[in-house]
């Protein structure tokens, strides 16, 4: 996903901690954030989509849904310790078969629990391709990094209200449907809301998925993440901080600034989950993962199998041919057959992890 933008963030959380917060209608208080989240072992996990879809639609298709890979992936997962998984949606898949949809994400759902993981599922998302399609999807452009990846609505439906009523029935439905479901840890609502040049545009549908979530009434936590601490999206957040239940945050940047970006966010007194981080060399398991299960903070890294999505590859891939395999994969830990990328990795890993068995 798209690079997280560090500078200016200690002039931006000094403005935003010292600005009053004020809790929005509905939101969680702290006291029961803060008891939610003590219930809970270490969540520690990887954003996740099978090897054999290249996105969201392709995932989540009935044409294309492959329960028998998600559940060989997800027992890799398990192998390592990892106890929760984030996992993307796309509104266009529930309003072409909304029945089928929630089959599909029950099936989901049952083969994830087997394997004692959770899930986290995103309704909306800004990041990459603006024009989503159901039916086949065209293949990977060969060496670049989720050069299929789709937003949710898209670059034009951000902004088309008429749509907004689809959007409400789409959230109502989903959480409705999973509203006190004990395998959904969290609702993660909008990932990197304002992305791919959206910015403030944003806003309008990101207080109203809020809005419709808690009509909803979940059992579970609602959430959408800090991305980007520049001013250009100081409103965005704002509205995030003040009105997750669970303060969610992404971080590629080395363990320093992470640290730094932990710090800032502790002052909001609401546990802390990093939603997104990994991203090789800068963004390591071996650096930022002991920090994380130090602070007690939720880890979600991106990626799991090396597949369609080709995250393997840098996010520069966009810009620069990369002829073959990088010598340094930026995301994903397995190849398709179920070896490790890297060994030392994985053991790693399952050291850190080893902590939720005490």
């Amino acid at each position: 996903m798209r690079k997280l933008v560090i500078s200016f963030i200690t002039a931006l959380f000094f403005l935003l901690n010292n600005s009053g917060y004020s809790q929005g209608k509905g939101v969680w208080s702290f006291e029961n954030a803060n008891k939610w989240y003590l219930q809970h072992k270490w969540i520690v996990g990887c954003n996740f989509i099978p090897s054999t879809a290249e996105n969201t639609l392709e995932m989540w298709q009935n044409d294309t849904f492959d329960p028998v890979t998600i559940d060989r992936e997800l027992a890799l997962a398990q192998s390592i310790g990892f106890n929760s998984v984030r996992v993307f949606l796309h509104y266009l898949v529930w309003q072409q078969d909304p029945a089928g949809f929630i089959k599909r994400l029950n099936k989901f759902l049952d083969i994830a629990s087997k394997h004692k993981i959770t899930t986290m599922f995103v309704l909306f998302d800004d990041c990459w391709n603006g024009y989503p399609k159901l039916g086949k999807q065209p293949a990977p452009i060969p060496g670049v990094h989720n050069s299929r990846w789709v937003q949710c609505p898209g670059q034009r439906e951000v902004t088309y209200k008429p749509l907004f009523p689809v959007f409400k029935k789409y959230v109502m439905d989903i959480i409705s449907s999973f509203r006190g479901d004990k395998r959904i840890i969290m609702w993660d609502l909008y990932n990197e809301p304002g992305g791919s040049k959206h910015r403030t545009e944003t806003l309008p549908l990101l207080k109203n998925v809020f809005r419709w979530a808690r009509e909803a009434n979940p059992t579970q936590p609602l959430t959408a993440g800090i991305w980007n601490v520049t001013s250009d999206y100081s409103a965005l957040n704002n509205f995030q901080l003040e009105n997750s239940d669970i303060i969610t945050f992404h971080n590629y940047k080395d363990v320093k600034n992470m640290k730094l970006m932990i710090d800032s966010l502790k002052k909001y007194h609401r546990p802390l989950v990093c939603t997104e981080y990994m991203c090789r060399p800068t963004s390591t398991f071996e650096k930022n993962l002991p920090l994380l299960r130090k602070e007690r903070i939720g880890a979600y890294n991106w990626g799991l199998v090396s597949g369609k999505t080709q995250t393997i590859y840098p996010w520069d891939s966009w810009k620069k041919m990369y002829p073959e395999e990088p010598r340094i994969w930026f995301h994903d830990i397995f190849r398709q057959n179920g070896t490790p990328y890297d060994i030392k990795e994985t053991e790693l890993i399952k050291k850190l992890t080893s902590v939720n068995k005490k």
